[in-house]
């Protein structure tokens, strides 16, 4: 069986030539090709030896996945489908801004999460993605990106892991595909400049620490257990105790000085000046004395049988101001992509629904606010 040179980063890759009985230039030669030109013909490659090209022409492949549709936003994002097999589908998007280009990648078919604001969730989990399916996927994208726009630069210089699936229930996979990003034979992109979305996987997160520290985000929607326990089922097993104090883990080792907390803004459920005060009370009882962490507020994009509304702007501004006068950043996320179903929790593929989250929903109770309780680092 051909190997499929998307799955390898540069170590990988230098394995990989070395069992062809070469050196490890010519695996950064390879490297190059791939990533930094976008060649998936062995024939292009014309710094690497004829006798090379013939090995690889037999022993490997470049390939990713068949596109199914591509659709493009009147505000210019860009949404990319692709068939992954066995009837599954992956969502890629790209995010057009003044100053930056964010790719918001997707890491497994479905998700097993099954977060109550998520329209991936409500599908259901079908399998993980191979490091190459996940590069793939930025492979894809800026170099249809360089030939679309007609320039030679590197366009993407954002990539956020938010697209669809748990990135850390995927690690064996990720980390590879992340190296191959921030690679400068490869994609050249900064630390910082890449982003682990998670809804909180404490064991992972100490594990990526350690591996690969990127920037980290964390998808919070919630200022206590009980209500993170509804919205976030992934709480019951990892407490907003164990959570947290893995986020102050994570700072140690973190490319920025902060963890992005995530909070999509759900009318009458999330959204009430108390939750608000409650998440200010979490905050400063896990600050060392500086700026921690940051939130960016999410409004909830609405897909069917979620059983739930965004908030209004309203409410969202007066949630954010109680987070900024108590010293805490606080961004609201522009919804970008919603007419091509494109914008955050909207990500679902053509994938049938496995959780039947409908009667889910019918049977949950409604949370009363409760006085948010000390949490013990």
């Amino acid at each position: 069986m051909t190997a499929n040179l998307l799955d390898y980063d540069l170590d990988g890759l230098a394995v990989f030539c070395d069992r062809l009985g070469e050196k490890r230039y010519r695996a950064v030669q390879l490297f190059r090709w791939i990533h930094q030109k976008g060649a998936s013909n062995f024939d292009e490659m014309s710094d690497l030896a004829k006798s090379l090209r013939e090995k690889l022409k037999i022993s490997a492949q470049i390939k990713a996945p068949n596109l199914i549709s591509q659709h493009i936003s009147s505000d210019g994002t860009i949404k990319w489908l692709f068939d992954v097999g066995g009837g599954d589908a992956v969502e890629t998007v790209f995010i057009p801004e003044e100053d930056r280009g964010t790719l918001c990648l997707s890491s497994q078919a479905g998700c097993a999460m099954g977060c109550r604001f998520c329209s991936t969730g409500h599908q259901g989990f079908s399998r993980n993605l191979k490091t190459g399916e996940i590069i793939a996927q930025l492979w894809f994208a800026e170099h249809f990106l360089r030939k679309h726009l007609q320039r030679d630069e590197r366009i993407i210089s954002n990539v956020v892991m938010m697209g669809m699936g748990e990135p850390l229930q995927n690690y064996s996979e990720l980390v590879p595909a992340l190296r191959a990003m921030l690679d400068d034979h490869g994609y050249g992109l900064s630390r910082r400049r890449v982003t682990v979305s998670t809804s909180g996987v404490v064991p992972m997160m100490d594990r990526l620490a350690q591996d690969c520290p990127v920037a980290l985000a964390v998808s919070l929607h919630a200022p206590n257990d009980a209500l993170r326990d509804d919205l976030v089922p992934l709480n019951k097993k990892y407490s907003l105790a164990e959570l947290l104090n893995a986020c102050n883990r994570y700072l140690a080792f973190a490319p920025r000085d902060f963890i992005t907390f995530e909070y999509c803004m759900l009318q009458d459920v999330n959204d009430q000046p108390e939750h608000a005060q409650q998440l200010v009370s979490l905050v400063r009882h896990y600050s060392s004395g500086g700026v921690w962490c940051k939130f960016n507020l999410i409004p909830f994009n609405p897909f069917p049988a979620s059983g739930l509304t965004r908030s209004v702007p309203e409410r969202i501004q007066a949630f954010a101001k109680i987070l900024s006068d108590a010293g805490i950043v606080t961004t609201i996320r522009k919804t970008r992509g919603d007419d091509i179903d494109a914008a955050c929790g909207q990500l679902a593929g053509e994938v049938k629904d496995r959780t039947r989250v409908g009667e889910r929903i019918a049977r949950q109770r409604t949370f009363v606010l409760k006085p948010v309780s000390v949490i013990s680092k």
